[in-house]
């Protein structure tokens, strides 16, 4: 999948279903979501929970530092890019985006909105040289205010995760710049 027709998928799905079990693989598979974020399994079973999402006709993202298996090097995404048919990658780590788009994996960082420094630290990667397709912000009940800051400073689409309970905080999150929420809360995905 392409660059372009990744962000307008992820556009076009202001509710993305996080997948942390195999309970979770079940629910999402029968909701008209369709982007999937995977956030469990080992190098064993990731390219069977991949097939089955693939299969659904659903677009599937990996968020590779929390596969069991997998380390922090690049070596990591070949085996993403060789042996499932993943649509992307989600990493918390900036070395790890430049081979995954080497590789032609669609691209999201996240980042834990903790203090000023991880402010400062959204900043430095919107000027390096290679940059993430997505940034993704945690958690994704901030300000308006932060969400601002945070697109004056970034070059790239904004989404937000974590700690979203209810269809306010949705809202929040959308009507603020952020172009789609992420959410292992499925009552969200409902809505």
């Amino acid at each position: 999948m392409q660059r372009k027709e990744f962000i307008e998928q992820i556009e076009n799905n202001p509710i993305i279903a996080a997948i942390k079990d195999d309970a979770g693989l079940e629910k999402c598979l029968e909701t008209d979501i369709g982007v999937i974020f995977v956030l469990y399994g080992d190098v064993c079973s990731i390219p069977k929970i991949v097939d089955r999402i693939k299969n659904a006709g659903k677009t599937v993202v990996i968020h590779v530092d929390l596969i069991n298996g997998l380390s922090s090097k690049e070596v990591s995404l070949d085996f993403i890019r060789n042996y499932t048919a993943a649509d992307g990658i989600i990493t918390t780590k900036p070395n790890l985006i430049k081979h995954a788009k080497e590789l032609g994996l669609n691209t999201i960082l996240r980042f834990f909105m903790l203090d000023s420094i991880a402010l400062q630290n959204v900043e430095k990667q919107s000027h390096a040289d290679v940059q993430p397709d997505i940034i993704e912000v945690l958690p994704g009940i901030l300000l308006p205010e932060f969400f601002e800051k945070i697109r004056k400073i970034s070059r790239v689409r904004l989404m937000a995760s974590g700690l979203i309970t209810n269809k306010t905080e949705v809202l929040n999150a959308l009507n603020n710049g952020v172009i789609s929420i992420s959410t292992t809360n499925q009552s969200i995905w409902e809505m």
